[in-house]
């Protein structure tokens, strides 16, 4: 594997990092069609533990097979997946290799209730036994078990990257203070953003932000921060992410027309995100129409 300039730069940023880290952060920057761009386009499947599986997968009834979510990420020519213990293992042997996996370690789901929380289910040593290139977890702040989370977060990072793999944070803020209509609001994104850095987060994917402010104490810092476009908004939030030196990703969110979601993922890019994390929005439609769908998202970042 060649290593390109852009993913040198990108791994400069990361001081402090092992050998394995970043050579786990090189294999993703490395591959697909986005390969040394330091862009990324990463297919998340969890959906099954947050909203159930007929919510999920009943619009194209092919997607509840693990092999066939693998088998989209490698045609679509994705730099990862990300999934779920049981999702991994159900391919890991049939497509080692293949392409580079995320284990998610912790979830929630639709049955429970109570302060937003997430269960930790799967390990580190999970995913090495996978050969996954790192940890995927998600952290809510704000709610009430925040602090449990981060501690979780603490202790899982350190392990993940004593044995060389990356931590991707989930970033969603939820609950205590935030208002459930600002949960998207600029001020609350970049906090999430900067709080995943904060937690050492190779890789932070929040949801992309809308204008407003949602913290009163934060009104007066906001005044002179540019929010009108999306792409405005985008760049501030890489901005709170060590001035751009971590890697941000967005969520595709709830599935949308293919021309509001390429419009989307034009303004992540023109305001310096780094890629887009696509769920719902790809393995919702039918093979081949997502493989066109992520053509044209991979396009955009390489435009």
């Amino acid at each position: 594997m060649n290593v390109s300039p852009r993913v040198k730069e990108i791994l400069s940023w990361y001081e402090g990092e092992n050998p394995g880290v970043k050579t786990n952060l090189a294999r993703l920057l490395m591959h697909g069609k986005l390969g040394g761009t330091g862009k990324l386009v990463i297919l998340p499947v969890d959906q099954g533990y947050e909203h159930g599986p007929a919510r999920s997968f009943q619009p194209n009834p092919a997607a509840y097979d693990p092999h066939y979510l693998y088998q989209l990420a490698i045609d679509a020519g994705l730099s990862a997946y990300a999934a779920p213990l049981g999702s991994l293992e159900q391919g890991a042997d049939s497509f080692a290799g293949e392409v580079p996996l995320i284990l998610k370690v912790n979830s929630a789901n639709s049955l429970a209730t109570g302060v937003p929380d997430q269960a930790v289910t799967a390990s580190v040593d999970d995913a090495l036994r996978l050969g996954c290139v790192g940890i995927g977890f998600t952290m809510y702040p704000g709610s009430d078990q925040c602090f449990a989370m981060q501690e979780e977060l603490r202790e899982m990072t350190r392990e993940a990257k004593a044995k060389g793999l990356m931590t991707v944070v989930w970033s969603y803020p939820r609950g205590g203070a935030v208002t459930k209509s600002g949960e998207t609001a600029l001020d609350i994104v970049a906090y999430a953003a900067h709080m995943a850095a904060l937690m050492g987060a190779t890789i932070i994917k929040v949801k992309p932000p809308k204008a407003g402010v949602d913290l009163k104490a934060a009104e007066k810092a906001y005044e002179t921060v540019k929010q009108d476009t999306l792409a405005e908004r985008i760049a501030h939030v890489m901005q709170c992410a060590y001035a751009g030196k971590r890697i941000v990703v967005f969520s595709g969110g709830d599935a949308k027309d293919a021309d509001s979601l390429l419009k989307e993922i034009g303004e992540i890019n023109a305001g310096g995100g780094f890629g887009s994390i696509v769920g719902r929005n790809s393995f919702q439609r039918s093979h081949d129409d997502a493989v066109d769908l992520l053509g044209k998202i991979i396009d955009i970042y390489k435009g």
